[in-house]
């Protein structure tokens, strides 16, 4: 899953803190989560993550989202690239993973995961039954551009991290598509630190 690898968690100062947006919270939500950088990639050729590395996030992010998501539902492309569930937040999570792809029968069998092949909205469903209350957390772009589509994400949370790919998979990529207007959330006071992300969150507002 392309969650496979955490950001590390740095002490925040005052100012940093207010200008953030609001702890993530427990409440049912499909959640559109990811690292993203500058120019709009949430993973590099072939799914590569290897540039996550050297950022600084607020402290506890790990542990904030840990807490709130209660399932997973991932994509295909994901779960070749990163097929250890156990990865997700470094480890620091447990829980149901799902993994939508419409030729289940040719994976192997992978401890902790379900592979479903339905329609994108059925999946979510069974996804949030999973969570129990909690966020069902889905990194996959293409699962959740058609979830978006659908009317069926709640939010988009982002955690913009200063690097240019100019390469790799992006978050939304819809050649021909109608813009998608949201409400926005954003902290954007990053202080002395240059190497901080820069956390968005919005929610679809409607064409």
């Amino acid at each position: 899953m392309s969650t496979a690898k955490a950001p590390q968690s740095v002490e925040t100062t005052p100012a940093q803190q207010l200008a953030d947006t609001e702890p993530q919270t427990a409440a049912g939500k499909v959640l559109w989560h990811f690292t993203m950088s500058l120019d709009g990639f949430v993973a590099g050729p072939d799914h590569a993550m290897d540039w996550m590395t050297g950022f600084s996030f607020r402290a506890g992010l790990v542990e904030e989202y840990a807490a709130t998501t209660g399932a997973v539902l991932g994509g295909r492309d994901g779960f070749d690239a990163f097929p250890d569930a156990g990865g997700v937040y470094g480890g620091a999570w447990q829980g149901p993973v799902f993994v939508l792809t419409h030729h289940p029968d040719d994976v192997p069998p992978a401890s902790g995961v379900t592979f479903l092949n339905c329609d994108v909205a059925e999946a979510a469903r069974i996804g949030l039954a999973a969570a129990d209350g909690k966020n069902l957390e889905v990194p996959s772009p293409t699962i959740g551009r058609q979830l978006l589509e659908r009317g069926l994400i709640d939010e988009i949370d982002l955690h913009i991290v200063p690097v240019l790919l100019g390469d790799g998979i992006r978050l939304y990529d819809n050649p021909g598509g109608v813009p998608v207007r949201l409400g926005l959330g954003l902290g954007l006071l990053n202080g002395d630190d240059h190497a901080a992300a820069v956390n968005v969150r919005c929610r679809p507002v409607g064409t």
